[in-house]
């Protein structure tokens, strides 16, 4: 019987080119996983180390988790750990992490951050360096692109929630039905709160998801989208420049 043209390797090299094959198809293997809906699955790095798992939909390809970076792309640091007030004033760019004290299970607001991400206020996002080279905070068109491809806004929110209610694990949603959650696309939204407020408070982790776009509604507001855990719907608001948001990344896809 024919060896196979790829397997066809000179005697004295044949073990030395296996062993290349073998380690080149494991690389590739772990480098580019099918997810469950057979789309492509890579992982990216950010300006920390944090990685990330992404997702083919449509024509995009999305974090499939909330940013955590506490560095812009350049190597500076985004400034953090305001008071209420401080945070309230605030023109310029900024995260903060939702209080583990009010997160049954997790010990330290550095566990907040690994599971559910950061919250990053408007002038954050407007320096356009949040997100690792080649990606961007998705603009309200891509936001309306994606949830399009979902079945549009009254559906899209089920298609897009993670199925995760475990109520002894984080990320999670924590309250029930979470109504008609599939995860379709392995986008998997997570509630990290709907925001910290203009005012400089927390809200509704485990409840709410909310994510900032890249475009202004005008010189106070910018557009986002949120979703809750009761609903299958994804909603378009606008809120304050101030407030911290939740922030995917997104790229056309290849």
């Amino acid at each position: 019987m024919k060896t196979p043209m790829k397997f066809r390797i000179v005697a004295l090299t044949s073990m030395v080119m296996l062993i290349v094959v073998a380690s080149s198809c494991e690389f590739i293997k772990n480098l580019f996983e099918d997810d469950d809906n057979g789309q492509q699955d890579e992982q990216v790095v950010d300006i920390d180390g944090n990685v990330y798992s992404t997702v083919i939909i449509g024509d995009q390809e999305w974090f499939a988790e909330n940013l955590r970076t506490t560095k812009y792309k350049s190597g500076n640091v985004i400034p953090s750990g305001y008071s209420d007030n401080e945070w309230s004033n605030l023109s310029t760019g900024a995260y903060a992490i939702y209080s583990h004290s009010q997160i049954d299970g997790l010990s330290s607001d550095l566990d907040v951050l690994e599971a559910y991400g950061g919250l990053y206020n408007w002038y954050a996002v407007e320096t356009g360096k949040l997100c690792p080279d080649g990606w961007r905070v998705p603009t309200d068109a891509d936001w309306t692109s994606l949830i399009d491809y979902a079945g549009g806004e009254s559906i899209a929110g089920g298609k897009l929630k993670s199925t995760r209610t475990d109520p002894d694990a984080h990320p999670r949603w924590a309250y029930y039905p979470n109504t008609n959650a599939n995860d379709e696309y392995g986008f998997s939204a997570l509630p990290g709160g709907l925001y910290r407020s203009s005012d400089g408070g927390f809200d509704d982790v485990g409840i709410y998801g909310g994510w900032w776009s890249a475009t202004e509604r005008d010189a106070s507001y910018a557009w986002g989208r949120y979703i809750r855990y009761s609903s299958a719907s994804v909603n378009r608001g606008s809120g304050r420049k101030e407030i911290g948001f939740s922030v995917r990344c997104v790229r056309d896809a290849k």
